[in-house]
């Protein structure tokens, strides 16, 4: 579950099965101290997709279920220690400026060009940083397949990866909507053009952040 602290801001995640299910509980904000409650209790069910029939597997489904092939894996060789990142972006303008920015960044990048491509790849290699349109292949921002697969993950492996969301929805940097979406920043396609600015510094304070949390569990004895 991802948490942000209303008082000071700071974004951190609690492993799914340490949650208390369907009811209202407090913690402590790691870095403020302030009294974060939460509500767990369940919500109605979203619906089905429009059109889906009953019993439907999900894309994410249909490709866990498909066969070894070494052509999905992103790359041939990564040496030891390596950044690696995925692009999910149609416009092309923006594709190849986002391949660069991360490049330049000291980024090993792939850019698949559709959500099976995508899921695919993820199966076999588990990315250091993610760039998503929320409208990556999907006509429903609310139903793209790759942030819903990222939603699903294990703490252990999604907490490995830092996921930004490009929208036209949402401001840049705002985060109870990355809360909701669960990734770790929102950049507003007005903001495309600072896109290296942007992640530079949303990558580091993530990584500054979590050195401290580490830190904290271990003093609290739970790392």
């Amino acid at each position: 579950m991802d948490v942000v602290c209303a008082s000071c801001q700071v974004k951190f995640k609690i492993p799914d099965e340490k949650v208390p299910q369907n009811q209202v509980f407090s913690l402590p904000c790691p870095k403020c101290r302030e009294k974060i409650t939460i509500d767990t209790r369940a919500a109605d069910p979203a619906p089905a997709p429009s059109g889906a029939p009953a019993g439907a597997k999900s894309l994410a489904e249909e490709v866990s279920t498909t066969g070894y092939n070494a052509s999905d894996r992103p790359f041939d060789f990564i040496e030891e220690g390596a950044k690696t990142a995925l692009v999910c972006e149609q416009n092309p303008g923006l594709r190849d400026k986002f391949m660069a920015d991360l490049k330049a960044m000291g980024y090993h990048v792939a850019c698949p060009q559709n959500a099976r491509e995508v899921l695919k790849q993820m199966r076999f290699h588990v990315f250091d940083l993610i760039v998503v349109n929320e409208s990556f292949d999907t006509p429903n921002p609310d139903l793209n397949n790759i942030l819903k697969y990222l939603e699903r993950l294990g703490m252990e492996t999604r907490r490995q990866m830092f996921v930004a969301m490009i929208s036209d929805r949402f401001r840049t940097s705002d985060n109870m909507a990355a809360f909701n979406k669960s990734v770790n920043i929102i950049i507003n396609l007005k903001n495309a053009n600072e896109f290296d600015k942007i992640i530079r510094r949303a990558v580091t304070d993530n990584e500054v952040f979590y050195k401290i949390f580490n830190e904290s569990m271990k003093k609290a004895g739970r790392g």
